[in-house]
């Protein structure tokens, strides 16, 4: 678990990168322990956290959302525990979620319903 987890590496940012760069948006925010990266849920229509575990091997997530400490390790599909890592440990708490504000549609929990559906 050890090689999997790095408390010295800050979140790569206070929004899903790949998201950002696409022009999407997110429902909520996991950050990888490995190396910080901040992508989307699995909730999310792009589900970049988990895109990134499979692209890396980085397998522990935390949450990056405000009030919520919990750990997810994709490889096992468990919850765990896990050391405090490098701050912030979440977004800020003004930060919309879904996010980035301005960018959510409207209509997204339908969207979302009907990515579930597919």
């Amino acid at each position: 678990m050890d090689d999997q987890i790095d408390q010295n590496v800050p979140p790569t940012g206070n929004g899903c990168r790949e998201c950002l760069d696409q022009g999407s948006w997110w429902l909520h925010l996991r950050r990888c322990a490995a190396c910080g990266h901040v992508g989307c849920c699995d909730s999310s229509l792009n589900k970049h956290a988990a895109r990134h575990f499979r692209d890396t091997g980085h397998r522990f997530v935390q949450s990056f959302e405000p009030g919520e400490d919990w750990w997810w390790d994709y490889l096992e599909e468990v919850d765990l525990s896990g050391p405090l890592l490098f701050p912030p440990t979440q977004h800020p708490a003004t930060q919309s979620a879904p996010g980035p504000e301005g960018r959510v549609p409207v209509d997204w929990e339908s969207r979302l319903l009907s990515q579930e559906e597919d």
